[in-house]
C-alpha cells in the first residue's frame, strides 16, 4: 500500500512555465517555494515560444505609449488601457531582469560599432521592440530559468504532478485558500500540499481544441480549477488561432514564428499568387485575427489543405541567421525554406481569457494568485498582440511575489489538511471511455467553436459538453484519479466556459467571428462569468 504523503511550504506555484518560475525566483530569497510540474521542469508552451519579448528599447524612435496604443488596436476595443499602460511600462526593467538571469537575447552592432539589442517586429508592431534569442526566445527563457530555479535551495521542485483541485477554507464571508490536493503521476497516489499562498502559473488551454500549437500539458488546469473553487473567469471565448502552424505529417504542432512575417515573408495561394493584400492594409503583419480568418477563407473557398509562407526571396544567409530552428526542423523533413515556401495551416494557440485577477495577479480567493496564460489581467482583450505573452507572465509574476511578501508575515500557521479520501472507488477498467470523449471534445470544439462560428454550432456544441460533463463526473466520481481524467475533466469544463462565453457575445470582435453577428456593438465590455456559490 502506497504512503499518502503530506507536504507544507510557504508558497505553492502550480506551472513550471516563464511565469511559474519567475515568481518562484523572485520569492526564493525570502520563503520556501515548491514549484509543480505536471511534466518535467522544462516542459510547457515557454519552452516552444518562438518569438520574442515585447519592450521600449529603442527610445529615439519606439516609445512606451506607442507600445500602448499597438496594443489597444489588436485588442479589438476590449483592453484595458491601465492594465496595457502597467504592462509596458514594466516591461524593460523586467527584461533587464532576464537579461541578469543570463537570457542570451540576441545582439548587434550599430553604425558606430557599439553593440546593442538587436530588435525585431511581429504583426501588430508599428516599430521594431522585440527582444529575441534568434527563433526560439521561449527555449533560451526557459532554460535560463530552470537553472536558475535549479541553483535554489530555497525552491523545492515536484515533477510529473498534477494539481487536482484547491483546498479552501469557506468558514468566512471570503473564501481562503489552504493548499490543494496533487497526483503523484510516479506513485500512483494522491498526496496533498498545505501552504499561506498559491499560485496557478498552468498556462492556457488550446489542448481543447483538435488541432493547436501547445504541448500536451496545456489542458486548462488552473482556470477549471479555480472555476470550481469560487473565481469568475472573463474572456474566455477569445481563443488565438495562430496563423501559421506547419502542416506537415511528420512536424505537427511545429509553429512557424509571426517573426518571419515581421521579416518579410508572404502568404500565398496554392497557386503562387499573395492574398493578405485582399484583406487588410497592413497585409502580413496583420494581426493573428485577421491573417487566420483570412487563411481559414481561402482555405474553404479554394478546397485547399493549407497555405503557403514563403521567404525565400530573402537571402539564404539571412534566413539561417535569423530562423535556424525553423530552417533546420523543415531541414529535416526535406522542405528547404529557403528555396521553397512553407506549407501552413491555424492552429490553437493562446488562451487570451481566463481567471480575473489584479495588477498583483491576486484572484477572487484569499492568498490565491494566478499569472500568465491563465489569467486575465485586462492586457490582451479581443485578441493578444504578439510579443506580449512572455512580457506578461514576468511583469505579473513580479507583482505577485511583491504583494506576497508584502503579506507573507502575517499569515496564521499552517495546519494539516483533510486527507485525500479514495475509500469509495476503484481502479478503472473502461479507460476506452476516456480516449472516446476526448476526441468527441476536441473535434466537436474544432468544428463548432472554432476560428469562424455560429449560434447554431454553439448550441450544438453546448449540448455536446453538457452530456460529456455528465459522464466524465459520474466517472469520476467512482474511479481513482489518472493523469488524462484530470485532463479531460479540466477542459471540458474550460469548454463549457469557452461556449458560454462565445454565447454571451452576439458580435464579431477580435478573435470572435460569428457568422450571424458580423458586426461590432458599441461600447463592449468584458465577458464575465461567476461561479454558483
Amino acid at each position: 500500500m502506497k504512503k499518502k504523503m503530506q507536504h507544507q511550504t510557504d508558497v505553492i506555484i502550480v506551472g513550471s512555465g516563464a511565469a511559474g518560475l519567475s515568481l518562484a525566483l523572485s520569492l526564493a530569497n525570502h520563503c520556501q517555494v515548491t514549484v509543480i510540474s505536471k511534466g518535467d521542469l522544462k516542459e510547457g508552451s515557454t519552452l516552444y515560444a518562438q518569438g520574442g519579448i515585447a519592450a521600449v528599447f529603442d527610445k529615439k524612435n519606439d516609445s512606451i505609449e506607442s507600445h500602448v496604443e499597438d496594443t489597444l488596436a489588436a485588442g479589438g476595443g476590449l483592453c484595458d488601457r491601465e492594465a496595457v499602460h502597467y504592462t509596458a511600462s514594466n516591461a524593460k526593467k523586467c527584461l533587464k531582469w532576464l537579461i541578469e538571469q543570463g537570457v542570451p537575447f540576441d545582439m548587434e552592432f550599430d553604425s558606430k560599432g557599439k553593440e546593442r539589442y538587436h530588435l525585431t517586429r511581429e504583426g501588430g508592431h508599428s516599430h521594431r521592440r522585440i527582444l529575441h534569442a534568434a527563433d526560439a526566445t521561449g527555449k533560451a527563457v526557459q532554460t535560463t530559468l530552470v537553472e536558475r530555479v535549479l541553483e535554489s535551495p530555497n525552491i523545492s521542485v515536484l515533477e510529473q504532478y498534477n494539481a487536482i483541485d484547491l483546498i479552501t477554507d469557506k468558514s468566512s464571508d471570503c473564501a481562503r485558500v489552504k493548499g490543494l490536493y496533487v497526483y503523484n503521476r510516479k506513485h500512483n497516489c494522491v498526496e496533498s500540499i498545505a501552504a499561506k499562498f498559491v499560485a496557478l502559473a498552468t498556462g492556457g488551454a488550446s489542448k481543447v481544441y483538435l488541432y493547436t500549437s501547445n504541448p500536451d500539458v496545456s489542458s486548462g488546469d488552473g482556470i477549471a480549477m479555480a472555476w470550481r473553487a469560487g473565481c469568475r473567469v472573463a474572456n474566455m471565448e477569445f481563443n488565438q488561432f495562430h496563423p501559421t502552424s506547419l502542416y506537415h505529417p511528420e512536424l505537427q504542432n511545429f509553429l512557424i514564428t509571426e517573426a518571419m512575417r515581421g521579416e518579410g515573408a508572404h502568404l500565398k495561394r496554392p497557386d503562387g499568387t499573395r492574398f493578405m493584400p485582399d484583406f487588410d492594409a497592413r497585409e502580413e503583419l496583420a494581426p493573428r485575427d485577421v491573417v487566420a480568418r483570412a487563411i481559414d477563407y481561402e482555405m474553404k473557398r479554394l478546397g485547399a489543405n493549407c497555405v503557403y509562407l514563403d521567404i525565400s526571396h530573402k537571402n539564404k544567409d539571412f534566413i539561417i541567421e535569423h530562423f535556424p530552428t525553423i530552417y533546420a526542423k523543415c531541414l529535416s523533413v526535406g522542405l528547404d525554406i529557403t528555396k521553397e515556401p512553407i506549407p501552413v495551416v491555424p492552429a490553437a494557440h493562446y488562451t487570451c481569457g481566463g481567471v480575473i485577477t489584479d495588477f498583483n495577479g491576486k484572484t477572487d480567493i484569499s492568498n490565491l494568485y494566478a499569472v500568465g496564460e491563465v489569467a486575465y489581467t485586462g492586457l490582451h482583450g479581443a485578441n493578444r498582440m504578439a510579443s506580449n505573452s512572455l512580457l506578461e507572465c514576468i511583469v505579473f509574476a513580479h507583482a505577485a511575489a511583491q504583494d506576497i511578501l508584502a503579506h507573507i508575515d502575517i499569515q496564521p500557521q499552517l495546519q494539516a489538511l483533510k486527507p485525500w479520501d479514495e475509500s469509495q472507488v476503484s481502479d478503472s477498467d473502461e479507460e476506452v471511455v476516456i480516449t472516446h470523449n476526448w476526441h468527441e471534445l476536441r473535434l466537436f470544439m474544432w468544428d463548432y467553436v472554432g476560428i469562424v462560428r455560429s449560434t447554431k454550432r454553439l448550441e450544438r456544441a453546448l449540448r455536446r459538453v453538457e452530456l460529456l460533463q455528465q459522464e466524465i463526473q459520474e466517472y469520476y466520481a467512482n474511479f481513482r484519479v489518472s493523469n488524462n481524467l484530470l485532463e479531460l475533466r479540466n477542459l471540458v469544463q474550460v469548454a463549457e466556459l469557452i461556449i458560454r462565453s462565445a454565447l454571451a457575445r452576439p458580435e464579431s470582435r477580435g478573435l470572435h467571428y460569428t457568422i450571424d453577428f458580423p458586426e461590432q456593438k458599441q461600447d463592449p465590455k468584458p465577458t464575465i462569468l461567476e461561479p454558483k456559490r
